[in-house]
């Protein structure tokens, strides 16, 4: 059926070497590219705007504000999709190329026929907008990353997330389990098990968890182990739900939360310096580059001699964007900072901690995310009642793209295991490694 979907075909082939590896299907109606019998994606164009887009930006972020929009949808699952054109460039089957300036004056006309020139399109309105002038990693800036981030509400992380509210990469003691709803749950469970196990904690033991989240870990280390632990968060919503689950749950002498950041923590803490333990979980990728040694020196600060820190931390590799990318700093995280784990060792290691164990958990959020999918996909409706059509499809894409970097090691997680060694250089950790064996923890 002859249409734009041609005209879109002829014009993407100036820009690709090799066979434009997916179907087309216009606002018209017409269809080209691939055959539907080869499998290939078939990317859905309702709107020509989504084509504006890309001619503005190129890339990721065209196709990003195309998708979140609603111009341009993918026939069938996402992540299926997602993969398979990702295989192909990563395989060389598929290499953009510029065209060349002869070619020009034909993707003008054909642009032209299209409808394609005007004015650049204005994003979404999920897309961020930080303070003007507020400095990087400013406490202003921070708190406005922060609110951005979970303006959809409790409500909405209560849909996507388990019953422990658990924001973070479970610990799955079978990868090839199927990722249910219930293997989630467990999944975290184990998770927080095997850091409560690292940080030898017990009856009466003292623990700081900063950047606390909706308070999995605390909740979890009073009720199971009877830690007294104190969370720090900058995130009203995140305060006042782990305050109700702690009235709720009868642990109001175990578990205090405070509106704190970070920096403010020696100053705000009571009992800061005598914690047998601290911890923090995926929230070091959110101070940056120049802070980090600043979050360093306070997570050693907050221990006593011989207290265990653990700290639990995406990271990329050497050369890959910090960030992860211009979606997810535009749409999702802005300023974070993933390096290599090697990095994030040398700077802990400088602060004064010493390091005892890595646990590489980046297999583990895979069936993460996947779960997180699975959920958001079975309650897209309320989903869209909570974030909006366009908030849904944000996550969705922000989730699905998370699960593919993770599985093709474009970004990982580690544990990290640490201790504040004594004057005499003990570090009041057993000799002995740890093991973490699937199924059967072994920690000292």
């Amino acid at each position: 059926m002859a249409g734009a979907a041609s005209t879109v075909v002829r014009a993407a082939a100036r820009f690709v070497d090799g066979t434009l590896p997916v179907r087309i299907r216009a606002w018209d109606g017409s269809e080209a590219g691939a055959t539907r019998e080869s499998g290939a994606p078939v990317v859905v164009l309702n709107h020509r705007r989504a084509l504006r887009r890309l001619l503005w930006q190129p890339g990721e972020m065209g196709l990003a504000h195309a998708y979140v929009s609603g111009d341009l949808d993918v026939e069938g699952d996402l992540q299926e999709g997602l993969t398979a054109m990702w295989g192909l460039v990563r395989d060389g089957a598929v290499r953009p190329r510029r065209p060349g300036i002869g070619e020009l004056p034909g993707l003008l006309g054909s642009a032209a026929r299209l409808g394609l020139l005007g004015p650049r399109p204005a994003p979404p309105p999920e897309a961020i907008r930080l303070p003007r002038f507020a400095k990087l990693h400013s406490k202003l800036r921070d708190r406005a990353v922060i609110a951005h981030h979970y303006d959809a509400g409790n409500d909405f992380y209560e849909l996507l997330l388990d019953p422990n509210m658990a924001y973070s990469s479970g610990y799955w003691t079978d990868l090839g389990a199927e990722v249910t709803p219930e293997n989630l749950r467990a999944a975290q469970d184990a998770k927080l098990d095997m850091i409560c196990r690292k940080l030898g904690l017990g009856p009466g033991s003292t623990l700081l968890d900063v950047g606390c989240g909706w308070g999995s870990l605390p909740i979890h280390a009073a009720r199971h182990f009877g830690a007294h632990v104190r969370g720090v968060t900058i995130a009203t919503e995140q305060r006042d739900h782990i305050n109700q689950r702690i009235r709720a749950e009868g642990l109001a002498d175990k578990v205090q939360v405070d509106l704190v950041d970070y920096r403010d923590v020696p100053a705000r803490i009571e009992g800061y310096g005598e914690f047998d333990a601290v911890s923090s979980i995926e929230m070091g990728e959110h101070v940056g580059d120049g802070n980090y040694p600043t979050f360093a020196s306070i997570l050693v600060g907050a221990l006593r001699p011989g207290g265990r820190a653990l700290v639990q931390q995406m990271s990329r590799r050497p050369g890959d964007h910090p960030g992860g990318g211009p979606f997810i700093e535009t749409y999702v995280t802005p300023d974070m900072v993933m390096r290599p784990v090697g990095d994030t060792l040398t700077l802990l290691q400088r602060a004064g901690l010493e390091v005892r164990d890595v646990h590489v958990m980046r297999e583990h959020y895979v069936p993460t995310c996947r779960a997180w999918i699975a959920t958001l996909e079975a309650h897209w409706d309320r989903a869209v009642a909570l974030a909006g059509e366009r908030g849904a499809r944000m996550w969705r894409l922000y989730l699905v793209g998370a699960a593919l970097a993770f599985e093709e090691n474009r970004m990982g997680v580690d544990q990290i295991l640490l201790a504040r060694p004594t004057a005499t250089g003990r570090s009041g950790m057993p000799a002995t490694r740890s093991s973490f064996e699937p199924g059967g923890i072994s920690v000292p």
